[in-house]
């Protein structure tokens, strides 16, 4: 188990005595030396490490003989270029170096080119054709990509997992492999960062990164989201760590004392699930018992205080008339004694006819309801509680649907489980309980999730997030705008005042808490934000341990921790990548002052985090219930499920 420093903070050499090695300077790859990361980054944080002109105009000389193409260098603001003394023919000069080894003791990095041209081109163009185009224009010509001498041509977007390093003139990224990018001139690592912000919007938007292209995108309501620099961050400035007391806003160390917990002092306890029944997803119960379901059926395990375990009954499939595949969502309710089972209609489609009712007691399918409204059949992409401690609510017997177009409350009451109309002003009042609202074609939405009070969040393909309150579901009360990202799985604190989506590449934490005329805080679930926004924080892994989480690499169900009470607060985030289970400290994130914020330019980044792998794809990484976290533990334990074991992490007590 390891941190997310514990591989990327050697520094790449660029000592004089190896590029003077003739034997060495000739190869394309070879290794190379480490020195003391306090000494090189003070250099180049101090401009010593710069080259002199006469190397520049070396360096110039050898690239020309490449017959490489070099204009002025493209910068998102015409008017702002690299210094005069600087040689803009070798401002894009770099020495590109290549991770092998993995996650072995042996890993390093070695040189793959001690001399190449870092540009962004055009898809179709050659190296430096994409200078000569006009930086405010649309992208007629296709989207734009990275290249790097002859060994890479990647398209810019979130899938290169970039990161820059300013003190040491690098970038790293992935592509085919973990690269890094050491420039020879530090206006060059200026140009080539700015630059490819400016290609990143225009691939995710398809206009120009102008102030017209930002406003056209986000608005003036979201302008903290083009320019996070310019926006309000007093809702980020008060997040301290509740473990480790201090000034309000003052900075915190490093390493908090709950994170390193999480880092050093987990306890792990492994079980196999039944042969021939491979997990396909996880319902964790808040009180005495989860469930692993799987394609034989639903085995159900005890929850303690250190995790989940032990051999309990297993309900197999029975009962019904009609047979089904195995559920992609099982949806615990009436007081966990019930569970909702939804099987896809059509293999490799998300969406279903209708869901099975289990009785957990007995083992037995109750009721088989069916989606339909006015009289047609009609499927569901997902289904969830009304509110997020509704599954211990005995009598509960609504729960919420939605599809792509479509977002609706079902009620079991009703004979046939047809949904009700939306409530009017004419209409009775209690109607309001059973709505819902089929939107026009172009919502798109793909997932959703529900607070403590009802409210809804819905995320969508265009990567919008929408709230609306738990009095209507006919209009958003707020729509933050995508990233250029689908949104495939969102959650939201008990308290409605946070939301994590999850894309792909990333995981997005928004705040909803805003300021109204009168002075009262409120959440963007009960009124209109308007121009109170605060930009997000993103939550990314670093190059290497993106390309190392496997091919299946992809975030998947980022969640807050578990709390259905009210005054308390989600202390971490976990999201599923591929073979990782990977860990956020929540106070860590919110926190402005947090050392992964430093030096950081458009929306801030936290790479601060835990990895704890497995040997095959992870299915679902969840925290427990935070009744299981004992009074002297941070956190309740962590279940992580794969194909053919479970296996809880809970966090030492001593700490």
């Amino acid at each position: 188990m390891g941190g997310s420093h514990s591989r990327e903070d050697l520094d790449l050499s660029d000592s004089d005595s190896e590029d003077a090695e003739s034997p060495r300077a000739s190869d394309n790859s070879s290794d190379y030396g480490t020195p003391p990361p306090a000494s090189v980054s003070s250099k180049l944080a101090s401009g010593a490490g710069a080259a002199t002109p006469a190397s520049i105009d070396a360096i110039d000389r050898h690239l020309r003989q490449l017959h490489l193409k070099y204009n002025e260098p493209i910068s998102p603001n015409p008017s702002s270029g690299p210094t005069p003394s600087a040689n803009p023919a070798a401002l894009n000069a770099v020495k590109l170096y290549l991770h092998i080894g993995g996650s072995s003791p042996s890993a390093k990095w070695i040189v793959s080119d001690r001399l190449a041209a870092a540009s962004f081109v055009r898809a179709g163009a050659g190296a430096g054709d994409g200078d000569d185009e006009d930086d405010d224009a649309p992208a007629a010509g296709g989207p734009w990509s990275l290249v790097v001498g002859s060994k890479i041509r990647a398209r810019v977007g979130p899938e290169l997992q970039l990161k820059a390093f300013p003190a040491q003139r690098r970038v790293d990224f992935v592509a085919d492999g973990v690269w890094a990018l050491k420039f020879l001139h530090s206006d060059g690592f200026g140009d080539f960062c700015a630059k490819h912000h400016s290609c990143m919007f225009e691939n995710s938007y398809g206009v120009a990164a102008t102030d017209e292209g930002r406003a056209k995108v986000f608005g003036k309501d979201f302008a903290a989201w083009a320019r996070p620099e310019d926006g309000d961050e007093s809702i980020w400035e008060d997040a301290t760590d509740g473990f480790s007391p201090g000034p309000k806003g003052s900075p915190m160390p490093p390493r908090t004392p709950l994170l390193k917990a999480v880092l050093e002092d987990l306890r792990e306890f492994e079980e196999p699930v039944e042969e021939g029944s491979g997990i396909k997803s996880l319902a964790l119960g808040a009180l005495d018992n989860s469930f692993l379901v799987g394609d034989k059926g639903i085995e159900v395990v005890r929850n303690f205080e250190h995790g989940i375990h032990g051999k309990g009954m297993s309900v197999k499939f029975s009962g019904g008339s009609t047979n089904f595949s195995t559920p992609k969502k099982a949806l615990l309710m009436r007081a966990e004694t019930n569970m909702l089972l939804m099987s896809p209609a059509t293999d490799g489609k998300p969406h279903a006819k209708g869901v099975h009712q289990l009785d957990i007691e007995t083992g037995k399918v109750v009721s088989e309801w069916k989606f339909e409204k006015d009289g047609a059949d009609i499927n569901m992409r997902d289904i969830t509680n009304d509110s997020k401690g509704a599954q211990l609510d005995s009598s509960e017997s609504t729960f919420l649907g939605l599809d792509d177009n479509q977002l609706c409350r079902w009620d079991m009451r009703d004979r046939r489980g047809i949904v009700q109309k939306l409530a009017s002003a004419t209409e009775s009042p209690v109607l309001q309980w059973t709505q819902g609202h089929q939107f026009s074609r172009g919502t798109n939405f793909q997932c959703f999730a529900s607070t403590g009070d009802g409210s809804i969040v819905v995320g969508s393909l265009d990567g919008k997030i929408r709230l609306y309150s738990k009095s209507s579901m006919r209009m958003a009360k707020t729509a933050f705008p995508g990233l250029g990202s689908p949104i495939t799985h969102v959650d939201v604190t008990y308290d409605g005042k946070w939301i994590l989506g999850t894309t792909d590449a990333y995981l997005i934490l928004v705040c909803t808490i805003f300021i109204d005329k009168d002075g009262k805080e409120k959440t963007g679930f009960s009124g209109r934000m308007g121009n109170r926004i605060a930009a997000p924080r993103l939550l990314k892994l670093n190059p290497l341990d993106s390309h190392l989480a496997g091919a299946n690499n992809r975030f998947r169900e980022g969640r807050f921790s578990w709390v259905t009470e009210n005054g308390k607060q989600e202390r971490h985030l976990v999201a599923t990548v591929g073979k990782y289970s990977v860990v956020w400290n929540f106070l860590q994130v919110k926190n402005s002052h947090h050392e992964c914020y430093q030096y950081q330019e458009g929306l801030k980044s936290c790479y601060c985090y835990k990895v704890i792998p497995k040997d095959e794809s992870i299915v679902a990484s969840r925290f427990m219930h935070d009744k299981y976290s004992v009074s002297d533990s941070p956190e309740a334990p962590l279940v992580v499920a794969t194909p053919m074991k479970v296996t809880s992490f809970s966090i030492s007590s001593r700490h």
